[in-house]
Formats: structure tokens, C-alpha cells, sequence
């Protein structure tokens, strides 16, 4: 590569779909069936064929589902997580402690099983009648933790609450796609669109958990501290600062894809150290932990415990805004990409857990290519580039990440960027404050962020990297005609290559430090009961 010159990116052809009679044997992004089979419980999602549209497709319809043989459960389970919830109302938490929580109590009409694939949870079927109609078909027979049915009201209430603004949801703008939600009977919901919207489906299964009308409405806030779902756990009580305690609800539907309680008590303790975590966890007193340090991985084996390394749907980076100079340069954000060693920080930090991503997307989600090379570790190039902007003698900037994130990794980030001449200061944020300050021109330029789930990458996208996005800083009309595009593209396969070319233009004129993909390393106690990892990090105690 010459000096000076700017970076380009390179893409192989994608491997063929492995394919068998019209049935997709290995999902990959940009292959594309008529049919994909969601696990051996009978679950199917009827995909749209290339180029064409029947008139009605069930995306999602839960078949015979057999109920489970019980598992033993445990009397008690003790689960050390790294942050306090801000709350337990699932339309403002944003981060996977407080959806580990929230989704133990409540249950969204679909949602990602511990594979990544979307599965119907209270939903018996959802079903597109068009581009700008989505039918839903409730299970029958569930009641919330207070005895409410389940019903369709519960879908249009909760549909309006979270596109109101006084509920204070940063996903409100997204959900206002939603036109209108029509009960049609007691237990079918038609939800009308403004427009199409092939990832809605994808954020009910994050943020729109149904809640009780009644109880809601006459709780109003309080909803936050005393919540009242459907989930597999129900509300016991909060001690602010150190745990919260949930109850197994005894009449939870038994064909529930996501699962059984694995405990009739269960304890979600906030210990913000990860060493007090392992501590717990040797100690006996916590039977699981999250984010075991690498550096103590081999003191939790030699005591009897496991460590479970569970690859996530997700992506670590670094925020660059073009909002600012020197990183409203596409030399400077090249500059920064090729000055980060990403390679040796995943060997010496991570243990080797992760791989460099050359964007933001992450396997096995819509848009992630595994042709697509990221960039090399190239701190001459980089000098050069900062050069060629102005930036010889280098410049100095602040970067912020959640203090809940590994200091090292930020450290060792800064050094590397001083090598190439930019001086770097670290600021560590408490979280609730860093995840306010996303779109603020004074805040610190330079974001270190860790996003999961990236199933779907619309959330991401229409947030942080959209120049409309709440959280964004960051304005490029390359990048902004391929969102667009592929927020609208029904046709699943069109849509993934969408999605693919935005990649490369991300590659190209970066919007991020593109860093590596995530991993979690959970501490597993030996006595502990029956829990299935999921790849979108949430610790929900189920047994499936």
C-alpha cells in the first residue's frame, strides 16, 4: 500500500449455500430458503422466496409443542451480575444485566432462542398479510402474575406505551411505525404499518414485553420498581445496591420455548468488581457470575467451578464522530483503525476470545461477511494518513467508556493511538450517565462501546450511525442511503446483501475503531441447576 493512499477494502466471494432440496441446511447470511426449520420443537419460519411474495407468510408459527419433562429444580439460585438495573420497566433499560431480569418476568410476542434464531414465545403465530400488516395470534390460556388473561389488549396498550413520550423510551421513534394496533378478537392483534419494517420483529423481541392493561395503568411508574409480566420468574422484592429477588411463577405456560425455572428462588446481586464475582462464586455464596477475568479463569477450574466461554451476537468498538474536526476526515478515522493493534489485544487480553471485525457487524447476524478483510494493523499508514490531514505533529482527545467496561482494553488502546502521535486521555463514566450522553457535542469524541445483540442490526444502526439516529453523532450519505434502503427491503436475501455493501462502505469511511467480536466467560458453580447460555448474553435462569 502506498504511503498516503487511502485503505480500500477487499471481499471474496461468498461461500456457495449449502442447500438440499430446497431446505437450508446451514444458514448464512446471504443464502436464502423457503423454508427455515427453528430447532426441533417444532418451530418453522416460512421465508419469502427471491422475487416474489405469497399474499399472507407466517414468519413465525409455534407448532405441537410438547411440554418438557421437569427438570430438577433447584430451591435456590444465586446470580452475581455486573450492574444494578436503572430499572425493571422493559421499555428504558438497555444494557444485559437489566434485560437478564426483565426477561425473566416478562415475555415478548417472539424471541431470540439461545441460537440466535427468533421463535414465537407469546405469540402463537405472527403472520405478514402484507408489507404494512402484521397479524398476531396470542397463545391461549396465560395470565399475568396478578391473574390478568393475556390478550389482545395487552398487545395495543403495550404498542402505546412504548411509543408514548412520557414512558421516556429511546426506542419510541422506532416503534411509531406502528400506525395502529386493531383487536380483532380476544386474542388477535393486527398491527398496521406507515411504512415497511422486515426488522420489527427483531426489537419485539427486545423491548416490546406485553404488560397487564390494568395493573399498568394503575401502577404508572411504579411499574419500574413492582413489574407485573408473564415471565417464568415474578417479583419478589428490590434491595437498591445489592439484589433482586424473584419467585418462580407457578403457572407458567409448560410448551414455553424459553424455557422452565431452574430454581424456586432466584437472586440477581449487583457485585460491580469482577474479582468479588469470583470470589462469590469460590466461596460458594453465588452459583453464577458474569464476566470471569481471564487472568482467574484457572483459578475457578482448579476450585471445581466451570467456565463457560459463550461466543455473543455482538461487537466491541470505538465511536468516532463526524461531527468534530480532525474526525470529520475520513483519513483521521482511517488513521485510528490502522493504529489499534486489535489482533494483540484479543491474545494478551482476551485470552484469544474474539476475532477483528472489519465493521460492526458480528456472525452469525444480518450484514456480517466473512469475506470481507478488516483492516491491518499498519501504524506507518496510519502516521502517513495523519500526515497527509494536517495531523503530523498528532492532536490530543479524550475517550469515555462505561466504567462497568475493562480498563485495560481502553488503556492499552490509548497507548497504541500514542504511538502514532495521538494523545489520548481516558475517562471512565458511571453508566447511566455515559449511555445519556451518546449525542451530546460536548461529550468526549471518542466512544468505547460493546453492543449486543447484533442478530438484526437495525437498533444499532438507526441509533448510533443513522444522521437521524438518537444516539448519533455521525453523518455520511453513502452509509445513510444503504440504512435506508434496507430498513425498507422486505426480501430477506435482498436485504442481507444490503447490508453487506454497507459493510464495505463502513470499512472504507469508518464510523467506529472497529474492534473484535464478543465473547462471555460465565462462572458456573458445579452444584449449580440446569442453565442454558444464550448468544445474546442475557442470564436468564430457564432450563429449555
Amino acid at each position: 500500500m502506498r504511503s498516503g493512499s487511502l485503505p480500500r477494502s477487499t471481499r471474496e466471494q461468498p461461500a456457495a449455500c449449502d442447500a438440499h432440496g430446497g431446505e437450508t441446511i446451514g444458514i448464512r447470511p446471504h443464502c436464502l430458503s423457503r423454508r427455515v426449520l427453528l430447532g426441533s420443537g417444532g418451530l418453522g419460519l416460512a421465508a419469502f422466496a427471491v422475487g416474489r411474495r405469497p399474499a399472507a407468510a407466517h414468519l413465525w408459527r409455534a407448532g405441537a409443542l410438547q411440554e418438557a419433562s421437569p427438570a430438577v429444580r433447584a430451591e435456590t439460585l444465586t446470580i452475581d451480575l455486573a450492574a444494578e438495573p436503572p430499572s425493571l420497566d422493559p421499555a428504558i433499560v438497555y444494557d444485559v444485566d437489566s434485560w437478564s431480569v426483565v426477561h425473566s418476568l416478562y415475555d415478548a410476542l417472539v424471541q431470540y432462542g439461545p441460537d440466535g434464531e427468533l421463535e414465537p414465545l407469546l405469540a402463537e403465530s405472527l403472520t405478514l398479510i402484507d408489507p404494512l400488516t402484521y397479524e398476531v395470534r396470542l397463545r391461549e390460556g396465560i395470565t399475568f402474575h396478578n391473574g390478568e388473561p393475556l390478550d389482545a389488549r395487552s398487545v395495543s396498550f403495550s404498542v402505546a406505551r412504548l411509543q408514548a413520550p412520557e414512558t421516556g423510551s429511546q426506542l419510541a421513534d422506532t416503534f411509531k411505525v406502528i400506525e395502529r394496533v386493531e383487536e380483532i378478537d380476544p386474542l388477535t392483534a393486527r398491527l398496521t404499518l406507515s411504512q415497511p419494517a422486515p426488522w420489527l420483529p427483531s426489537q419485539m423481541a427486545v423491548w416490546l414485553a406485553l404488560l397487564p392493561p390494568e395493573e399498568t395503568a394503575a401502577a404508572g411508574d411504579a411499574i419500574g420498581v413492582r413489574p407485573v409480566g408473564t415471565g417464568p420468574y415474578r417479583f419478589v422484592a428490590w434491595e437498591p445496591g445489592a439484589a433482586i429477588e424473584l419467585e418462580a411463577y407457578p403457572d407458567y405456560f409448560a410448551s414455553s420455548p424459553k424455557g422452565q425455572p431452574s430454581a424456586t428462588r432466584v437472586s440477581f446481586r449487583v457485585v460491580p468488581d469482577a474479582s468479588t464475582r469470583v470470589a462469590d462464586l469460590l466461596a460458594n455464596s453465588a452459583n453464577i457470575v458474569r464476566s470471569v477475568p481471564v487472568d482467574q479463569v484457572e483459578r475457578v477450574e482448579e476450585a471445581g467451578a466451570a467456565v463457560i466461554v459463550q461466543p455473543l451476537s455482538g461487537s466491541a468498538w470505538i465511536r468516532i464522530p463526524t461531527d468534530v474536526a480532525p474526525f470529520d476526515d475520513v483519513r483521521v478515522r482511517l488513521a485510528l483503525n490502522l493504529a489499534v493493534d486489535v489482533e494483540t489485544i484479543v491474545e494478551a487480553l482476551l485470552a484469544g476470545n474474539g476475532q477483528r471485525l472489519p465493521n460492526f457487524f458480528a456472525e452469525p447476524g444480518l450484514g456480517f461477511d466473512p469475506a470481507l478483510t478488516p483492516h491491518a494493523y499498519d501504524p506507518d499508514q496510519a502516521r502517513a494518513l495523519l500526515s497527509e490531514a494536517g495531523y503530523g505533529e498528532g492532536f490530543a482527545t479524550i475517550l469515555e467508556y462505561s466504567s462497568d467496561e475493562r480498563e485495560e482494553i481502553a488503556t492499552a488502546i490509548a497507548g497504541m493511538l500514542a504511538e502514532v502521535g495521538i494523545e489520548v486521555e481516558l475517562r471512565p463514566t458511571e453508566k447511566a450517565t455515559f449511555n445519556a450522553t451518546w449525542a451530546d457535542p460536548a461529550a468526549p469524541p471518542l466512544r468505547f462501546a460493546t453492543w449486543r445483540p447484533l442478530f438484526d442490526p437495525y437498533t444499532l444502526l438507526s441509533l448510533v450511525v443513522s444522521d437521524q439516529g438518537f444516539l448519533s453523532r455521525h453523518a455520511n450519505p453513502a452509509v445513510q442511503a444503504l440504512i435506508d434502503a434496507a430498513a425498507s427491503e422486505t426480501d430477506e436475501a435482498r436485504r442481507a446483501e444490503l447490508y453487506r455493501d454497507l459493510g464495505v462502505v463502513l470499512l472504507d469511511e469508518p464510523a467506529a475503531i472497529y474492534l473484535y467480536s464478543l465473547t462471555e466467560r460465565y462462572g458456573v458453580a458445579a452444584d449449580a441447576p440446569a442453565w442454558t447460555p444464550r448468544a445474546d448474553d442475557y442470564i436468564i435462569p430457564v432450563t429449555r
